[in-house]
């Protein structure tokens, strides 16, 4: 018996969740070393010496500096992402005049995840910002850029409400969704056909490939995703950083100010890090999710 539309999607949001945990809990330190890359790209040789250096600056709590956010934002997008996948596939189906069960293909899977980083964005814009600001913390302190602060949470939220209002929560929102929508298409589109490739070789149905298997198709779909997206990421970093100093420029004098002032190679900056993240993160995500998911939907069988 399948579960009501409304249960089903309690299902995704929870299994959303649950993924987005064990994806910050698996690569936070790196991608504190991504963030610190992209807002400073002069400032390290590379990754490694990013993590040492702040390791020897701030100790072991600088490389989980805005893990708080980072739980917030990830299970915030991941919740309302996967609901949202999972009503954008119901929404093809009817489109396509499918019945509600009918299994869609792997490009289908793919656009239905591309509009529901539509929707997602707006969960992750607002938390991000507050996780991208706090990791860039001590070299905007140490570049005198800004005044010494008690570096938590709840400060960064009460300096962005007194000085940008509820609006400024959503600097950067443009490029996030610039970043979401194809990134996502990527990402699920990847994720999907690497478990339809498990599940051709190993002659089964795709939710029975083993962790093994969703893992490492978790781990292509983050990585498709990131090479897609990563210079779009970079230019949210530096919108949603700088805009605490008062600066407001948009997404495409950001982009046009970075190559021409440090070059295409800054887009790039703090790319290795991520690269190393997305397996175990996005690894994590998916069988977090599909784990899950598959245990809540025992309960209808």
């Amino acid at each position: 018996m399948a579960p009501h539309p409304a249960v089903q999607a309690v299902i995704d949001l929870s299994a959303g969740a649950i993924g987005g945990a064990a994806c910050v809990f698996s690569g936070q330190p790196l991608d504190t070393a991504k963030v610190k890359m992209q807002t400073f790209p002069s400032l390290y040789r590379g990754f490694t010496h990013c993590i040492s250096a702040t390791y020897r600056q701030v100790g072991l709590r600088g490389l989980y500096q805005g893990t708080t956010p980072a739980l917030m934002a990830n299970i915030a997008e991941n919740s309302v992402l996967f609901m949202s996948y999972g009503f954008c596939q119901q929404v093809i189906r009817f489109t396509a005049g499918l019945n509600n069960k009918a299994v869609l293909s792997d490009m289908q899977k793919a656009c239905a995840g591309s509009v529901a980083a539509i929707f997602s964005s707006f969960a992750l814009c607002p938390t991000e910002l507050v996780k991208c600001r706090l990791q860039a913390m001590f070299e905007m302190e140490a570049a005198g850029k800004i005044a010494k602060s008690h570096n938590t949470v709840w400060s960064v939220v009460k300096t962005i409400m007194r000085h940008e209002g509820p609006r400024g929560f959503f600097q950067g929102l443009t490029p996030t969704m610039a970043r979401e929508v194809p990134g996502y298409f990527c990402f699920f589109g990847a994720y999907e056909l690497c478990r339809s490739t498990f599940a051709d070789h190993m002659k089964c149905d795709k939710d029975d490939i083993g962790v093994a298997p969703i893992v490492f198709s978790g781990g292509v779909g983050g990585a498709c995703l990131w090479l897609m997206v990563y210079p779009m990421d970079s230019v949210k970093s530096r919108i949603q950083v700088m805009s605490m100093l008062g600066k407001q420029a948009g997404f495409y004098k950001t982009l046009m100010t970075i190559s021409r002032t440090e070059g295409v190679r800054a887009l790039y900056s703090g790319l290795t890090p991520t690269m190393i993240r997305t397996f175990p993160a996005n690894g994590a995500l998916f069988l977090g999710y599909e784990m899950s998911r598959k245990i809540m939907m025992k309960q209808f069988d």
